[in-house]
């Protein structure tokens, strides 16, 4: 069986430089809690709990720890939660990804100006939740065609539109086009971030070309989500896992090549497995 993996496969910048952060943290042998786990992969996250990393998993929670570090994850958080680490006496150190920090400098600057902020993203994902912390006024979630077109605000009040780093690019422009048509005065500022761009335009080049197509990544992770979407459209055969214990594929006698992507939560030793696994047993 031959195998086509896509160089843009794995963690992408902002993800290593999360995990690097917390794991050099670690070998300084101070107390490390994370707000939220650090990126949406359950077998890095597992690793670093056995190494003593402590998961906070909500606000109440973190308002009653007073010692040791807070490292803050790769999709960032609300203003409020950065201010109660410090607030609290804790050591803050922010791993929140330098493409979603542009984000949150944008919203608290439009937002200050008198601009609706809204976010083209997953309502209730992280990164859009810590987007809409750092808004000095209510931001709004769009997701889908549905949710534009219903869109009802005064028309007199400008938006600027912003995205979630992971989301489709394609249905981004789609739903900023709606808004255009709908009359509202809108700023906006594409911040889809390009490793994503790159790795779902790979994604859909690869998935249209195989007889079937594997996406390896993270249950809870977006950017998988994403990747499994476009190349599903592009080749019915297409699976999604997390690990090679997920993995369950049946090829018919003709099938000849096999695609893998993986989401950017996803370290390099879960995709070189399954690929030789792919490689030698099919």
């Amino acid at each position: 069986m031959e195998v086509k993996l896509a160089r843009s496969a794995g963690f992408c910048f902002g993800v290593k430089r999360a995990v690097d952060t917390v794991y050099e943290q670690l070998r300084a042998g101070k107390r490390i809690y994370t707000y939220g786990s650090i990126i949406h992969n359950e077998e890095v996250v597992r690793d670093l709990e056995k190494k003593g990393v402590c998961v906070i998993r909500d606000e109440t929670e973190l308002s009653q720890i007073h010692e040791g570090t807070v490292v803050i994850r790769s999709h960032g958080v609300p203003r409020r939660i950065q201010e109660l680490i410090e607030r609290n006496g804790l050591e803050c150190i922010d791993a929140t990804c330098p493409f979603v920090k542009r984000i949150h400098t944008i919203v608290e600057k439009e937002s200050r100006e008198g601009k609706q902020i809204v976010i083209i993203g997953n309502a209730g994902h992280p990164e859009v939740e810590g987007t809409m912390g750092w808004s000095h006024t209510p931001a709004e979630v769009v997701e889908t065609r549905s949710e534009a077109e219903n869109f009802a605000r005064d028309r007199a009040v400008p938006l600027c539109v912003v995205s979630q780093t992971t989301f489709n690019y394609n249905k981004f422009k789609e739903l900023v086009e709606i808004f255009q048509k709908l009359g509202y005065n809108v700023t906006v500022v594409n911040t889809i971030c390009n490793a994503t761009e790159v790795r779902q335009k790979e994604a859909a080049q690869i998935a249209a070309g195989v007889d079937a197509m594997i996406v390896i990544g993270g249950r809870h992770s977006s950017n998988t989500q994403k990747l499994y979407e476009i190349c599903k459209e592009k080749c019915a055969a297409t699976c999604f896992i997390q690990t090679l214990d997920d993995l369950h594929l049946e090829l018919p006698k003709t099938a000849a090549l096999v695609g893998i992507t993986a989401g950017a939560s996803t370290p390099d030793n879960i995709i070189e497995e399954v690929q030789n696994h792919v490689r030698i047993n099919f």
